[in-house]
């Protein structure tokens, strides 16, 4: 078993970034930011209640990625993916690659509170577990973009656990074009049950 673990976690890491090269303009972003405020929050802190992510701070590569991905289809598509299908439309407003990338350099420059823990789960329980997700993700959930794994820590954890059950029971992660979800599949299938995605998340959240 550590022998499919350790190959599965070659195919994460190995291959090469597929980072997004638009050049973001965040003045021009903050603008087109206004559809994402009702939702996301002024400093892109996220909302519990409607199950919108933090996404202020995180990496302009990611979120070129992530909304390009929702446009084309690659994400928010799955049937049961509901909360997925809310943001589609949202993505869909941002007309051109560039005002994409304006949006994403201008989340980038947010600054959410960090958010508080809202699940129960083991941290410790998952410290091993996570040995399989440091290379790629960083020893403390800081992202690395040579292996386009995004930055984890300032996360809500109710989010980390959803996102770990769709890659999980392939709500996403399972469309050809979307290389790096597919690759992430595999991880989260090594998470055996729920108790086991909620001590990650916790673990998870504990990084600082």
């Amino acid at each position: 078993m550590k022998g499919v673990f350790g190959a599965a976690l070659i195919v994460v890491c190995g291959l090469s970034p597929g980072q997004v090269v638009a050049a973001g303009n965040a003045e021009n972003g903050k603008a087109h930011y206004t559809i994402c405020l009702a939702c996301h929050g002024a400093n892109g802190e996220g909302n519990p209640a409607i199950h919108s992510p933090t996404i202020g701070g995180q990496e302009t590569w990611y979120v070129e990625r992530q909304l390009q991905n929702f446009k084309s289809g690659v994400r928010g598509t799955h049937p049961k993916d509901m909360y997925g299908a809310q943001m589609r439309p949202m993505s869909m407003t941002l007309t051109s690659d560039q005002i994409v990338a304006d949006v994403a350099a201008y989340v980038n420059t947010l600054r959410p509170a960090p958010p508080k823990p809202s699940i129960s789960g083991d941290a410790a329980a998952a410290e091993a577990s996570y040995a399989l997700c440091a290379p790629c993700h960083g020893a403390r959930g800081e992202g690395n973009i040579a292996f386009n794994a995004p930055r984890l820590i300032g996360q809500h954890d109710w989010y980390v656990v959803q996102q770990l059950v769709n890659f999980r029971d392939g709500l996403r992660g399972t469309k050809l074009e979307d290389t790096f979800g597919m690759q992430m599949r595999p991880m989260a299938m090594t998470l055996m049950n729920d108790e086991a995605v909620r001590n990650m998340a916790a673990f998870i959240a504990s990084l600082k």
